[in-house]
C-alpha cells in the first residue's frame, strides 16, 4: 500500500559613507531595522528559472490562491550555457537573459500587479561574469571588462576564497573572488550608484523588491549603502546570508540593511522531519537563536539547497509537503515556497527554457501550486497576527495546534493513521479542511474528532468555512443532499500525454483494495479535469491516490504526497477536486 508521498524591511535602513578599498569592519552587529511588513500577504512563490510569459499566465492564479509574492530569477543579461547558474554571472544590467525580454519582463510585472501579485527580482550584484565570451543579449565582454565597468571597478584580491577563509578571514570572503567570478568592489561611489542605477530601473517598471544574492560576500555597510541609493531607502529587500557555525560572518550583522534568509529554520526541518520527532518544534523560531521573527525570510527548499542536499527537496515526497504545511502554518518569518523542476543533474537548466505549458509536464513539479502546500497559503493569510494556542502532540511525529481562533492545524508525521479529538480556540460550527475538502463540525466547547492518514494534515481556518467554495485559491469538496445512495464524485486536473489515462485507487474493495490492477478509469471528457463518479458505503473512510497507465503497456506512475483521505457521507454526494501531485 502506497504511503510515500510527498521584511519586510521597507523602511530607510542607516548608510554610512561609502569607502573606496578595501577598509577595516567592524564585528559589532548592528541595531535591526525597523520592519514593516509588506502588506497582508506574506507569502512568496519563487518560481525558479520560469521565463517571464509563464510566469505572467500563472500570475492569476497566485493571487487567487493568496501569495502576496513572486520572486523571479535574475533577469539581466548574462553568460551564455545551458546551465541553470549562468544566470547567476552577468555581463550586463540590461534585460536580454534566457528567461525574455525588457518587453516580456515588463508585461509580466504588469500581469501579476493586476493580479495582485508584487514581484521581486533575484539580483545579483556581488559580482560580474568568469571568462570571456558574447552575453546572451549579444554583448562581447572580458573578465573585469563589461560595459558598465572596468578593470578598477573591482576588488584587487584576484584569489578564489577558500573554504578555511569562512571560519577565519572575514576580509578575504568579501573582497577575494566566489568560483572565480570577477568581485565588484561595492565600496566604490560608482559601483554602488551603478547598482542602484540598475534596481532602481527594475523598481521604475513596477518591481516590489528584491532577494539580494550572495550577500555574504558584500560588507553589511556597502549594502546598507546601496539600499539607501534605492528609492531612498523605501524598498522591501531581503538578503542571502548562509548560516554557517563558528563562520566570522554571522546574517544578524545584516538586518540593518533588511531582512535575511534564515537558512537554519530550512536546515533543522529537514533534521527534524527525518530524523527526530516533531513534538520537539513546540518553541520552534526565534527561541532557536534564530534571527527576530519580523526580519527572517524562510523556506524548505531554494534552488541551491535542494541540489547540495542540505534541506528536503521534491524528492523527499511527504516529509517536504508536510514540512512546507508547517511553514507556512507557524508564525515565524515570511515564508518562500520554491516552485521548480526536476533534475538529476544538478547543473541542469530548465526544461524548454523556462517556458511552463502546464504544470506537473515536462519536468516541472510546481510545488506552489499542490493543494497540501497552495491551501496553506489561504491559511496563513487567515491566521496571520495570531499566537499559537493548543498545542499538542504525542512525543513522536504527530502534532497540532491552533492560531487563536482563526485556524488549527494537524501534522500526522506517523507511520499509520490517527484517530482522537483535538481541543481548538474556534468558534463553533462547521470547517471546511482544506488538505482534503471534507467538512469538519466544530462543537461548542470546541472540539472535533479526526481520523487522518499515515503522512497527511488536516487545515481548519475561519476563511473556510463552507467546503464547495474557492478559498484562497483551492477549491475543496462539498457534501449535498438529493441522491438515495451516497457517492463520491472524484475529478482531479491532471495534464497528460497521448495514450496515458488517470485511475484512482484506495483502501476498500470498491476501489480496488490497492491493487493497482483493480485501479478504477476516470473519464476525460472534461481535460484537462479527469471526473469519475462511484456509489461507495455510507460512513466507509477512504484512503485513496490518483495513478497513470499508459495504453497497452504495464507499470504504473503513482502521484507524490501522501494518502488522500475522505470520509463518505451518509447520503448524497461527496465532490473532490484534487490537483495531480507531480
Amino acid at each position: 500500500m502506497p504511503r510515500t508521498g510527498v521584511r519586510r524591511s521597507i523602511r530607510t535602513a542607516l548608510a554610512g559613507l561609502a569607502t573606496a578599498g578595501a577598509a577595516a569592519v567592524t564585528l559589532a552587529v548592528p541595531p535591526a531595522a525597523q520592519a514593516t511588513p509588506p502588506g497582508e500577504k506574506d507569502v512568496t512563490a519563487v518560481l525558479f528559472s520560469w521565463n517571464f510569459d509563464s510566469i505572467a499566465r500563472e500570475c492569476p492564479s497566485l493571487g487567487a490562491a493568496g501569495y502576496g509574492f513572486v520572486q523571479v530569477s535574475p533577469p539581466q543579461e548574462h553568460i551564455q550555457g545551458p546551465a541553470w547558474w549562468t544566470q547567476y554571472q552577468p555581463v550586463g544590467y540590461h534585460i536580454a537573459g534566457r528567461l525574455g525580454n525588457e518587453q516580456q519582463f515588463r508585461d509580466m510585472v504588469g500581469a501579476c500587479n493586476n493580479a495582485g501579485v508584487k514581484v521581486i527580482v533575484d539580483a545579483v550584484i556581488n559580482h560580474m561574469s568568469a571568462g570571456t565570451g558574447t552575453g546572451t543579449g549579444g554583448t562581447p565582454y572580458t573578465k573585469y571588462g563589461y560595459p558598465v565597468y572596468s578593470d578598477w571597478d573591482f576588488n584587487g584580491c584576484r584569489t578564489d576564497i577558500q573554504q578555511s577563509d569562512y571560519t577565519n578571514d572575514r576580509w578575504r570572503v568579501q573582497n577575494c573572488e566566489l568560483v572565480g567570478l570577477a568581485d565588484l568592489n561595492t565600496g566604490s561611489p560608482y559601483v554602488q550608484q551603478t547598482i542602484a542605477d540598475y534596481l532602481n530601473s527594475l523598481l521604475a517598471m513596477g518591481v516590489s523588491g528584491f532577494r539580494v544574492d550572495a550577500a555574504k560576500h558584500i560588507p553589511a555597510e556597502h549594502l546598507e549603502q546601496i539600499k539607501t541609493r534605492v528609492n531612498g531607502g523605501d524598498v522591501y529587500w531581503k538578503q542571502e546570508v548562509i548560516y554557517g557555525e563558528g563562520e566570522v560572518i554571522h546574517p544578524g550583522e545584516y538586518t540593518g540593511a533588511g531582512d535575511v534568509q534564515e537558512f537554519r529554520h530550512a536546515h533543522d526541518l529537514k533534521r527534524i522531519f527525518q530524523h527526530e520527532n516533531l513534538a520537539h518544534l513546540e518553541n520552534f523560531g526565534e527561541s532557536w537563536g534564530y534571527l527576530s521573527s519580523g526580519q527572517a525570510a524562510v523556506f524548505v527548499d531554494n534552488h541551491d539547497t535542494e541540489r547540495n542536499g542540505s534541506t528536503l527537496s521534491y524528492k523527499d515526497n511527504a516529509a517536504y509537503t508536510l514540512a512546507n504545511v508547517f511553514m507556512l502554518a507557524w508564525p515565524y518569518g515570511s515564508p518562500d515556497v520554491h516552485s521548480g523542476y526536476e533534475f538529476t543533474d544538478r547543473d541542469a537548466g530548465p526544461p524548454d527554457n523556462g517556458n511552463v505549458t502546464a504544470c506537473y509536464t515536462g519536468g516541472w513539479k510546481c510545488q506552489h501550486a499542490w493543494q497540501e502546500i497552495s491551501s496553506m497559503v489561504g491559511f496563513r493569510n487567515a491566521t496571520r497576527g495570531q499566537a499559537v494556542t493548543n498545542w499538542w502532540d504525542n512525543n513522536n511525529d504527530a502534532i497540532a495546534f491552533g492560531r487563536g481562533d482563526r485556524g488549527y492545524v494537524v501534522i500526522n508525521h506517523e507511520g499509520g493513521p490517527l484517530s482522537r479529538t483535538f481541543q481548538t480556540s474556534l468558534p463553533s460550527g462547521d470547517y471546511c479542511d482544506v488538505q482534503s475538502g471534507n467538512t469538519v463540525t466544530v462543537g461548542g466547547s470546541g472540539q472535533f474528532t479526526a481520523t487522518l492518514g499515515a503522512h497527511t494534515a488536516l487545515a481548519l481556518h475561519a476563511d473556510a468555512r463552507t467546503c464547495g467554495t474557492t478559498s484562497g485559491g483551492t477549491t475543496t469538496g462539498t457534501t449535498t443532499g438529493g441522491q438515495e445512495d451516497p457517492a463520491v464524485s472524484f475529478g482531479v486536473e491532471a495534464h497528460t500525454q497521448w495514450g496515458e489515462n488517470v485511475y484512482v485507487v484506495g483502501n476498500i474493495p470498491e476501489l480496488g483494495g490497492w491493487d493497482t490492477g483493480n485501479a478504477l478509469p476516470l473519464g476525460s471528457a472534461d481535460y484537462p479535469v479527469w471526473r469519475l463518479d462511484v456509489e461507495l458505503p455510507a460512513g466507509a473512510s477512504i484512503e485513496y491516490k490518483y495513478l497513470r497507465k499508459w495504453d497497452g503497456q504495464s507499470g504504473v506512475t503513482w502521484e507524490n504526497g501522501g494518502n488522500r483521505t475522505a470520509t463518505v457521507p451518509a447520503s448524497g454526494t461527496l465532490t473532490l477536486n484534487d490537483t495531480w501531485r507531480s
